[in-house]
């Protein structure tokens, strides 16, 4: 499997070291054994939405409300997207009413917390941000300090998915 496509924005010499990362599969899972070791309790659609909502809360809360967080399958988000948020605007009558809602791949109903919160803090970016420039990030990095490293290990976490190597499994 190649897995480069995910890492082709990151410096050369970071690309050498997450390759030899990734060859080594007893490693790619010590990796996460020692740095995640639990998955994160957030089940339901509405415990996720009361997750995101907290995040909303705590860093966005002049901005409108979320009319929907869940869980999807992969096969209803954006073509190779883990989350996505999206917003429509409709006329109904002589208002305007907006809608936002925020889908996040089922894959991550077994990951670990930060994993998930670094895609939830993602798309909530989106809310003020739609593309994804420097303000876009800064507001990442403001809602969760360390999103570049989170970043890059959800992007492990894919190839550690992937080679079907993920020993975490969603407590019941």
């Amino acid at each position: 499997m190649a897995f480069h496509s995910y890492f082709l924005h990151y410096p050369e010499n970071l690309q050498q070291q997450i390759q030899q990362l990734i060859a080594d599969d007893e490693r790619l899972t010590q990796y996460f054994q020692n740095k995640y070791p639990e998955p994160h309790d957030l089940r339901s659609d509405k415990q996720l939405a009361d997750y995101t909502n907290g995040f909303k809360q705590r860093y966005l809360k002049n901005t409108p409300r979320l009319d929907s967080v869940g869980y999807k399958k992969q096969a209803d988000l954006v073509k190779n997207a883990l989350g996505t948020h999206t917003f429509q605007r409709q006329q109904h009558g002589g208002k305007l009413k907006a809608k936002h809602h925020i889908a996040i791949a089922n894959q991550l109903r077994a990951a670990p917390e930060a994993l998930l919160r670094c895609l939830v803090v993602h798309e909530l970016a989106h809310f003020k941000e739609y593309d994804h420039n420097k303000a876009f990030y800064q507001l990442c990095c403001h809602m969760t300090p360390d999103y570049h490293q989170l970043e890059l290990d959800l992007r492990l976490f894919l190839v550690l998915e992937q080679k079907a190597l993920s020993f975490y499994q969603p407590e019941v």
